[in-house]
């Protein structure tokens, strides 16, 4: 069993082309042993974003703070603190932060040879 607390594990910016204003915490990850499925922390500034791009696998997301566009090729609609959401494999998606603080969310995906 590993026991952290989520301001002791470092963040990193997320590289991806478009991307503005947004770092990421892998919480759980391989790198601790697990070897099913990643647990991460994104926080995106104010007006930052994510934008519109796809994976073959899936995510579950908690979104704990802020306010946020969430979109996919086909529609969009607006989260906040305590919504989740779920994006199946290979579906286009993306995130706008709306509101006037950071946007927090916790996303797990399974582990795969491409992540």
């Amino acid at each position: 069993m590993i026991k952290k607390h989520v301001e002791d594990v470092p963040y990193e910016e997320v590289s991806m082309e478009g991307v503005v204003g947004t770092r990421i915490q892998w919480i759980y990850s391989r790198a601790d042993g697990a070897s099913n499925f990643a647990m991460r922390k994104f926080t995106l500034e104010k007006g930052g974003n994510i934008p519109l791009h796809g994976h073959p696998w899936e995510h579950e997301i908690y979104f704990l703070e802020g306010r946020a566009e969430v979109f996919s090729d086909t529609e969009r609609f607006t989260v906040s603190g305590g919504d989740t959401i779920f994006v199946p494999g290979d579906e286009l998606h993306g995130y706008d932060n709306i509101g006037d603080e950071e946007l927090v969310f916790l996303c797990m995906i399974p582990l795969t040879d491409d992540n």
